[in-house]
């Protein structure tokens, strides 16, 4: 045998089989990373986001504007995009999985920045205070769907839509269809909630973690997905399901509410045209493309946060590479019904898993 054959073994510093055991190894990382994505909803739309993050900083015809630092803001926050579809989907991720939904919402958010203006600017109310009243206006909403679905036994849907109209309404009649400006109590207020540059952001993540810990950590979230699950298992184990329903929907008119504060600071002026389902339906599908499942019973927090990402970045991104409005809502219509097949499927595949 000659020299080289003997040394050829080592000439690659791998004994006889490395390459099999390296590919071994390497089929071993793709099995777990695939166990990954089926098992946590987190890790699935985490890449989804990621991936459109790259392509639109990568591509060529977008990078530049894309990753602009005036972009950025816009795109994380922006109450319009990542942070505010992130804060109402945190109120409408509650309301799904215990089996309820929340339509009035986005005019919440319409209607919170004029009842502090006219607390403010009519009646003399502390800047502070009317900030104050405003919050607690979307959690008396909250109260008023919760009356009448839970209390009367209407369909959260009917409920919702029906208050939508109604606050549809006040904005019209008490602004005139007329915007206001922003009372000078409440602007260096605003500097907190949504003035600074990464304010809208700081307080979507804030709100995500603490949300995420009341879901997983707390009773009040452990009772949220027993309700949803199984309604009349829940109230035999002894929970208040009325009461854990009431609170959900006040959590979400307060979100609501945060949101069009929001709002009003970032655009520097108050809108009638700020109250809208537009909110509303962003949330729901930053929940269901997030792993919440619409039947109630299972969903994520942080899920929700990275679906309100992935909405915000389609909803930056593709202007920005020259796709028009009308073809955006075709992506995000395919999109929310490729995250609800998606959702079934991977709930097959961990209930085989389980078994």
């Amino acid at each position: 045998m000659s020299e080289t054959a003997e040394r050829s073994p080592g000439l690659a510093g791998t004994p006889p089989g490395g390459s099999a055991t390296g590919q071994n190894e390497a089929l071993a990382l793709l099995r777990r990373l695939g166990v990954l994505l089926t098992r946590q909803r987190e890790a699935t739309v985490f890449v989804v986001a990621a991936a459109l993050f790259l392509y639109f900083a990568l591509n060529p015809s977008s990078s530049s504007a894309f990753v602009s630092k005036a972009n950025l803001v816009t795109l994380f926050s922006n109450p319009s995009n990542a942070s505010g579809i992130a804060i109402i989907a945190l109120g409408e991720v509650f309301l799904l999985i215990s089996g309820e939904i929340d339509l009035s919402v986005g005019f919440v958010v319409g209607f919170a920045p004029y009842l502090m203006h006219f607390l403010t600017d009519f009646y003399g109310f502390p800047g502070l205070l009317a900030i104050a009243f405003a919050l607690i206006f979307g959690a008396v909403v909250g109260m008023v769907n919760g009356f009448f679905t839970v209390t009367l036994g209407l369909p959260s849907f009917i409920t919702t839509l029906g208050t939508s109209f109604i606050l549809l309404g006040l904005i019209g009649t008490t602004s005139h269809d007329e915007p206001a400006t922003i009372p000078p109590d409440v602007l260096g207020i605003g500097k907190w909630i949504a003035t600074y540059a990464w304010a809208d952001l700081v307080w979507a993540i804030a709100l995500t973690v603490v949300f995420h810990i009341v879901l997983t950590r707390t009773r009040w979230g452990l009772h949220t997905i027993a309700a949803g699950g199984n309604l009349l298992g829940a109230r035999e184990a002894g929970i208040h399901v009325n009461r854990i329903k009431y609170g959900n929907f006040m959590i979400s008119g307060t979100l609501g509410a945060l949101v069009g504060l929001q709002t009003m600071y970032f655009t520097s002026n108050i809108a009638p045209t700020a109250g809208s389902y537009t909110p509303m339906f962003y949330a729901v599908a930053a929940a269901v493309i997030g792993g919440t499942a619409m039947l109630g019973g299972s969903g994520t927090i942080i899920g929700a946060f990275f679906g309100a990402v992935v909405l915000a970045i389609l909803l930056d991104g593709l202007p920005i590479i020259g796709v028009s409005a009308d073809p955006v809502n075709i992506v995000f219509g395919l999109i929310v019904l490729i995250a609800m097949v998606a959702n079934v499927w991977l709930t097959r595949v961990r209930e085989r898993g389980t078994r």
